[in-house]
């Protein structure tokens, strides 16, 4: 890796405090995928003048304070858990230093001053990791919240979560558990962890774009306490007491029934001589299995998440990643430095700021399924209608997936492939979506999604020529992604798994369970060949509407659907004529020599054509519609 370990592990403190120069009104805080998704949404507020939300707006459940023993003052740093306390509770508001962020982390800063002394400075990280060499630890539905302390007197810390974390209806039953995990039977605890869902499982179902199936985790170490009950009772018992009670109401009922919460909290104490400098790590996750319903070639199919070929058990999954933080912290860090730097190359700081908060944005719509040995990225359609795999929803993302991790790009085009080869989408041209509504890929066997032929054509023509484009590169250099070049190749698939297994995990820079090196030399073309010889008949059908379609295109929607219809659109055509061009280069990549000529020599055709039809009668700029004479 182009930054070395060793310097990243000095870099991570520094990173909490790095500044970022942009101040966006929404900022991610645990996003992993669509479901669970939690965000700060007045970022340009104190946080505890809201309710963290989901993306929808929707608020969550998702407190955190402070309390110093010597005062008995209470200091509320996210959520507004101090609406619930007593009158008699004596809270005041901390100085908020503000947000910062990279491409995995948003930290929160505040400083409190107790006395006239040394005021103590908490901050509050939020880890979502994008690990682009290991897509292992991409696949884990789960967050990291560390709290970080500095401070000369003790300080204790509090944590909670609701029960809306488990449905997006208020009115669900749910019920919970509290597990403490163990190294072996006889052996301290290790891991404190909550449970909640709900009481009975709708699957694959959602309310309100809230997921009503699967399970949440809130695990803590060892050393915390814990307690459940009405919000006001458990806030209440640490402003008074500085801690929890150890105890776990299982009175199960509605969400909105005395807003059951679960929570953590952790003491510091310094010594005598020594100020504390601590923290300590949370973890919440969303546990679900299956993850969506597919309509594979081997028919309707409930897709199990990824995760589940590598561990054998929940329990085992959640404890890897608790005691994984310093790995995935480390890859996550190496990732954001060098997206800064090369988002500051490409651009400005402002730049770097945006593609920062755009990576966990795009990953948020995500849930990795599948097997090792064939891997797949399913995609909602997030604030939107919520359709499934929508191509020119990939479309826009695709950039990010170079750059990251090309494989990943694959694997959001292999279900839409494998679907339409299968024959079970009636049309010539590309499919919309796979979905009307995520989690349910059962398809459009009726031929009937949202009407973008041109629009879809040319989209998975161009992405389906950048990821075969990835594999082949001489130089390391030359590489789409500096990630794809990490590790050793791995051989052909064969005939058994699919196209880009991930079966023989590698040990990269002393962290294992990563991936191995993307394309390359000869081995890379070998695959970049057979992965296009494979869906050449698709590739070639979606080619074929375009020459009959495309130069002028019917009345039919783009991908900026609210404008509505229209035809002999300027930019839809231009699309098409760059989906019949990238086919020229993907005949020449699997070997079609007369394909490659007959399809260059139309798209070139084409394009003298389009430069007739779409530009001004002054020629100074392109029209909206061929048919629009603006003076």
């Amino acid at each position: 890796m182009r930054s070395s370990l060793a310097l990243l592990a000095a870099a991570l403190q520094a990173t909490v405090g790095a500044a970022s120069s942009l101040t966006p009104p929404v900022l991610p805080l645990i996003v992993r995928n669509p479901y669970l998704s939690t965000w700060l949404g007045n970022a340009r507020d104190v946080p505890w003048s809201k309710w963290p939300i989901f993306y929808t707006g929707e608020e969550l459940g998702l407190s955190l304070m402070a309390q110093i023993p010597s005062t008995g003052i209470v200091y509320p740093l996210l959520g507004k858990p101090h609406e619930a306390l007593s009158e008699s509770t004596e809270y005041k508001f901390p100085t908020y230093l503000g947000a910062n962020y990279d491409a995995s982390t948003t930290n929160l800063t505040y400083t409190i001053h107790p006395h006239s002394s040394t005021p103590l400075n908490i901050t509050v990280s939020f880890l979502s990791p994008i690990t682009p060499t290991s897509t292992l630890r991409q696949s884990i539905p789960a967050s990291y919240v560390t709290i970080y302390v500095d401070s000369d007197e003790t300080v204790n810390v509090y944590m909670d979560i609701n029960g809306r974390w488990a449905s997006g209806d208020p009115a669900s039953q749910i019920t919970w558990g509290f597990d403490v995990e163990r190294a072996s039977k006889n052996s301290s605890p290790t891991l404190q962890r909550w449970s909640l869902q709900r009481e009975t499982q709708a699957l694959l179902s959602e309310v309100r774009d809230r997921a009503e199936w699967g399970t949440v985790y809130f695990t803590g170490p060892a050393d915390v306490q814990y307690q459940s009950g009405a919000g006001p009772t458990v806030r209440r018992t640490f402003a008074a007491r500085g801690s929890l009670t150890n105890v776990n109401d299982d009175t199960f009922r509605a969400i909105r029934d005395r807003e059951p919460v679960f929570a953590f909290s952790k003491s510091f104490v310094p010594s005598k001589s020594t100020p504390v400098s601590e923290s300590v790590t949370f973890t919440i996750a969303l546990i679900q299995d299956p993850v969506v319903q597919y309509a594979a070639a081997r028919g309707l199919t409930m897709m199990r998440p990824l995760w589940s070929s590598w561990f054998s058990s929940v329990e085992s999954l959640l404890s890897f990643h608790y005691h994984d933080f310093s790995n995935a912290t480390l890859l996550a860090a190496n990732y954001s430095l060098q997206l800064a730097d090369d988002a500051y190359q490409s651009g400005a700081q402002d730049y770097v700021d945006i593609v920062a908060l755009t990576a966990r944005q795009v990953m948020g719509a995500t849930t990795f399924s599948g097997t090792p040995e064939d891997p797949i990225l399913f995609l909602k359609e997030i604030s939107s209608n919520g359709n499934f795999q929508t191509i020119d929803v990939i479309f826009p993302s695709f950039p990010f997936f170079l750059y990251t991790n090309p494989r990943w790009l694959a694997y959001l085009l292999e279900p839409l492939i494998e679907h339409m080869l299968s024959g079970q989408y009636p049309n010539k041209y590309a499919m919309h979506d796979l979905g009307t509504h995520f989690p349910n890929a059962t398809g459009h066997p009726d031929g009937r999604d949202e009407y973008m032929p041109v629009e879809e054509c040319g989209n998975i023509l161009i992405m389906g020529l950048a990821v075969a484009n990835s594999m082949i590169y001489d130089k390391d250099s030359d590489a789409s992604s500096i990630w794809s070049t990490q590790g050793e190749a791995t051989a052909l698939p064969d005939e058994n798994a699919g196209y880009f297994p991930l079966s023989h995990l590698q040990s990269l820079s002393g962290i294992d369970l990563q991936d191995g090196k993307w394309g390359g030399a000869t081995s890379g073309r070998d695959y970049a060949q057979q992965w296009v010889q494979r869906s050449y008949r698709l590739w070639t059908q979606w080619t074929s509407y375009l020459v009959e379609f495309s130069l002028e295109p019917e009345n039919q929607l783009s991908t900026d659907d609210f404008a509505g219809w229209l035809a002999l659109q300027t930019n839809l055509a231009l699309k098409g004529i760059i989906g019949i061009h990238a086919m020229s280069k993907l005949a020449e990549i699997a070997g079609y020599k007369e394909d490659v000529a007959y399809y260059k020599n139309i798209s070139n055709t084409y394009i003298a054509k389009w430069e007739e039809f779409a530009m001004s009668r002054d020629n100074a700029r392109a029209k909206l519609a061929y048919n629009w004479y603006p003076p």
